[in-house]
């Protein structure tokens, strides 16, 4: 069992109910930056599938992959799911019309692998929407305890695995967190063949949240 698959439950019930007035801009950043389909758009480390509404209101048809169990046990009543790794997709080259990762950057050991799978999978010109944990703002280095004033410990500029957290009532407690600085993470997209195009920033006072659009490059 992963640790996904033994919080499964409590994600689902108690942590996404805090999130219902979209403070951290999650669901703004996925209206402006995905847009409306119509298409094939698979979510990357869908999770318990909460996303699936909102894409499928933009107008395209959602399908997701996880590798946890327990997770997609409470995402296939929202939409097709295959439980699967994100650096080893179950599609053909250029099958998909968009590919989505919604604040998941920061489960997956190898993101750069993400990536370069994700290219694989789209089709050319095709989208791949990025909305993650702001790097600069949150991670082991960041005491938000205090939402007015954000204090950045030492820490930031160092990337790597940890489970330190501000709050024992996050997720980052139980399952840890991978950090990787801005840089790192904005030079993984052109070496993967993802061409940035647009940027987007949510929460207030202080950014909680980072995000992009790119595009696959046509051969």
């Amino acid at each position: 069992m992963t640790a996904y698959d033994a919080i499964a439950d409590w994600y689902e019930h108690e942590f996404l109910a805090r999130d219902g007035d979209d403070r951290l801009g999650i669901e703004r950043a996925l209206r402006d930056l995905l847009g409306p389909g119509p298409g094939t758009c698979l979510e990357s480390g869908c999770g318990t599938g909460v996303r699936a509404a909102r894409v499928r209101g933009l107008g395209w048809t959602p399908v997701g992959v996880d590798v946890s169990a327990g997770m997609l046990r409470h995402a296939r009543p929202r939409l097709p799911v295959v439980r699967a790794d994100a650096t080893r997709l179950p599609f053909a080259d250029g099958a998909l019309d968009a590919v989505v990762a919604i604040m998941v950057h920061t489960d997956m050991p190898d993101y750069p692998a993400v990536l370069t799978e994700a290219a694989r999978v789209l089709r050319p010109g095709g989208p791949y929407v990025h909305i993650g944990v702001h790097p600069c703002f949150c991670g082991g280095f960041a005491d938000r305890a205090d939402p007015h004033a954000i204090v950045i410990r030492p820490g930031y500029a160092t990337p790597g695995c940890t489970t330190e957290s501000w709050t024992d009532q996050g997720l980052r407690d139980k399952v840890g967190t991978v950090h990787r600085p801005l840089p790192d993470l904005l030079h993984a997209f052109p070496h993967a063949g993802l061409t940035p195009t647009r940027y987007a920033e949510g929460g207030d006072p202080t950014p909680m949240t980072f995000s992009l659009r790119a595009v696959k490059a046509h051969p």
